[in-house]
């Protein structure tokens, strides 16, 4: 098994045709996910990567049955192009764009409200890969093999560096999912966390973090309640001085709200190993 992408999930790209939707679609229909189709206005009818493209989201999934989107669309465009996947019924929305203003985003969410079943990765995000079965997003599939251990992750490449050593030491992965580095999220820590809880082929987690906000902090608080997983977590960014912003929007540290030590403290009370290197995650994990 795996979480939020599996053998029944059925793909369209909204930006299919774009530089960077063509690329990354090209390389997930590479990889064996199942893509069913593109979305571009004005371009319906037509043809790209083998696969059909539609006017709107709500004539592909009409068509195809999709019930996943991935979205490359350009930043002033994207939180429509969110809502309209909300709007047409699709059950995974995975954001790439990256830029999206924070105004667009608070209007995503409260959206988002009349769409429960709607759920968002991103913005901001490398998106969520299976390993055996296919990948919304950016993440180089080079890197993954199938096996038990769950990896949620704020950053992309630390993403990518534990995936690699985790499957050198022939640790596989059951789903990667980065949550996006954006003030303004979907799916949370604690929200990616409980899907993994619920997964029976997940019984290792790797938890990503960085500086800004309180995500990890409440993750931590969700496992002191008690998890059947075992459970590292890293947290990016000791070092980064006090009110400048360190790469992604939301990684930003003001007063002692945020820092990396509050979170890894927390973690800690909870119980949870915490790697001070990404190369200690695989020796973490495999700790008796």
């Amino acid at each position: 098994m795996a979480i939020l992408l599996d053998r029944d999930t059925r793909v369209i790209v909204q930006g299919i045709t774009g530089r960077e939707g063509s690329f990354h679609a090209e390389q997930m229909k590479l990889m064996g996910t199942p893509l069913v189709g593109g979305v571009n206005p004005g371009k319906g009818g037509s043809k790209h990567l083998d696969v059909p493209i539609f006017n709107t989201v709500a004539e592909a999934v009409r068509e195809t049955g999709a019930n996943a989107s991935g979205i490359f669309v350009p930043p002033p465009f994207a939180a429509d192009a969110i809502m309209e996947a909300a709007a047409a019924g699709v059950r995974l929305i995975v954001t790439i764009t990256e830029g999206i203003p924070i105004q667009d985003m608070i209007r995503v969410k409260d959206f988002l409200k009349s769409y429960p079943e709607a759920r968002l990765l991103g913005p901001n995000c490398p998106g969520l890969l299976t390993p055996d079965v296919g990948k919304i997003g950016i993440i180089p599939q080079r890197f993954a093999s199938p096996g038990p251990v769950g990896i949620v992750s704020r950053s992309g490449t630390l993403t990518y560096e534990s995936m690699s050593a985790l499957t050198s030491a022939g640790l596989g992965q059951s789903t990667i999912v980065g949550i996006g580095g954006d003030p303004v999220l979907g799916l949370t820590f604690s929200d990616v966390v409980q899907l993994f809880e619920q997964d029976p082929q997940t019984t290792h987690l790797a938890i990503i973090g960085e500086i800004g906000g309180s995500d990890e902090e409440r993750a931590a608080e969700l496992l002191a309640r008690g998890t059947r997983l075992r459970v590292v977590a890293f947290v990016s960014g000791r070092t980064a001085p006090e009110g400048k912003r360190m790469g992604h929007a939301g990684a930003i540290v003001s007063g002692n709200r945020g820092t990396a030590r509050s979170k890894e403290e927390a973690f800690r009370r909870a119980g949870v190993a915490v790697a001070e290197t990404t190369d200690q995650i695989v020796e973490l994990l495999t700790k008796t």
